[in-house]
């Protein structure tokens, strides 16, 4: 698809047919992508049961996609200017579909393979949803031009809610008997990512159709410009996607266990972890209607005052921990589709979007890979939520400060 491939309601109806098709495939690209991810949490009662490894460590599973997607961030931009956009997604959701798989592998009997598997299969995870997570927002600001709040916050709002659905039912899943036995967290976690291939297929058309996307390439002739590396404006939209990004890692990771030592069951702290991620689409949702006017410029400081209240709540009555979660789910989904909004918003091309967009989550998950991990050493050391959560709500009061600067109606490399 060229540059002019934007859906402004003037092109032709086989173009807005494309455009119609490419909106389905990112939805259903969306339904699966975070889906992979948020079931460990609910399972890390019956993984630990299960492999023997301890709650503290199995809890990690949660930072090696973070960490993957540190690492892979930026290549995932270069890849793309050397192979084509619509080409690196094709390999990477196909590496997506076989990390699922490899994460799931019930029949190896090597004494300490079936754990290698898991960590391994987390890993190329999180390897592949790196370029999903970098490249879409260049496909979205490429393909659908003045609407990109909107695409965006239906793509966010997917994104969360289908990983939360995915949070929901991953434990009764693993509870279904057939043939005498339960299937497992195994099969649990292959089964709420079932429409992966489907996605993959859907690509994979969109893919031979439009070509290898050799629109995300620098156009030819074109002067080599700064790097967004040295630019001020693209580490103020990273810092904030990292600090956004920890909040829902860590409540992703320990929301569950922390419901559980509250007295609520293993089913139960599942649908806690679920409705934190769905009231997290309602507000991914209503972002784009508050992005307007003289709101606009505050926005972005403004959503971390509910988590805020959410997590004084928590601390000073957890038995309301499902209604705290819900209030913290506002501020996590629309402090994402803020971040993935910033990532093209504050870029003039999509070209640049996609360089801001592997620079900024490089930085953010480089970041957000630790907050999870420091949340669970305080939780051990104190021997209770209190403390890990004032760290938590530290990141926040950070998400506010931070957000002041991003609002600025600022632009990547504008000098």
């Amino acid at each position: 698809m060229d540059d002019d491939g934007q859906a402004d309601g003037s092109g032709t109806a086989e173009r807005r047919l494309h455009l119609g098709f490419l909106l389905l495939t990112l939805c259903l690209i969306a339904v699966n992508m975070r889906a992979t991810i948020t079931g460990i949490g609910p399972l890390l009662e019956q993984l630990t049961a299960d492999t023997g490894v301890s709650l503290a460590v199995l809890s990690a599973l949660t930072s090696v996609p973070l960490v993957a997607w540190a690492l892979c961030s930026p290549l995932a931009h270069t890849a793309a200017q050397r192979w084509g956009l619509n080409r690196v997604l094709t390999v990477s959701l196909a590496l997506l579909t076989a990390g699922t798989v490899i994460r799931s592998l019930p029949f190896v009997s090597a004494e300490g393979w079936p754990i290698a598997t898991l960590w391994i299969g987390t890993a190329v995870i999180g390897v592949s949803l790196a370029a999903a997570n970098v490249l879409l927002p260049a496909v979205v600001k490429q393909s659908f031009g003045t609407r990109v709040p909107a695409v965006t916050a239906l793509y966010t709002a997917l994104l969360a809610g289908c990983g939360a659905i995915a949070s929901g039912l991953v434990v009764p899943i693993s509870h279904v008997v057939t043939g005498g036995d339960a299937w497992g967290w195994r099969m649990a976690l292959l089964t709420v990512c079932a429409t992966l291939p489907i996605a993959l297929a859907l690509w994979a058309v969109h893919h031979r159709r439009a070509g290898h996307g050799g629109g995300a390439k620098r156009p030819a002739g074109a002067a080599r410009g700064p790097s967004v590396w040295g630019d001020a404006v693209a580490w103020q939209v990273g810092a904030y996607f990292g600090v956004q990004a920890s909040l829902f890692y860590v409540l992703l990771t320990w929301l569950a266990p922390m419901a559980i030592s509250y007295g609520r069951g293993e089913a139960q702290s599942g649908v806690d972890t679920m409705m934190f991620q769905l009231t997290g689409v309602i507000s991914s949702l209503a972002l784009p209607f508050v992005l307007r006017g003289r709101l606009e410029r505050w926005v972005p400081a403004l959503l971390p005052v509910l988590a805020l209240i959410a997590i004084a709540g928590m601390i000073l009555a957890p038995g309301g921990i499902l209604w705290w979660g819900m209030l913290a789910g506002l501020t996590s989904g629309a402090s994402l589709a803020m971040s993935l909004t910033l990532m093209a918003s504050r870029a003039r091309d999509h070209h640049t979007a996609s360089a801001l967009s592997g620079m900024g989550q490089s930085v953010g998950y480089a970041f957000a890979a630790f907050p999870p991990i420091v949340f669970g050493v305080l939780h051990t050391a104190v021997g209770g939520w209190v403390a890990p959560l004032l760290f938590t709500g530290l990141l926040l009061i950070a998400q506010a400060l931070i957000g002041i600067l991003v609002g600025r109606d600022r632009y990547v490399l504008d000098h």
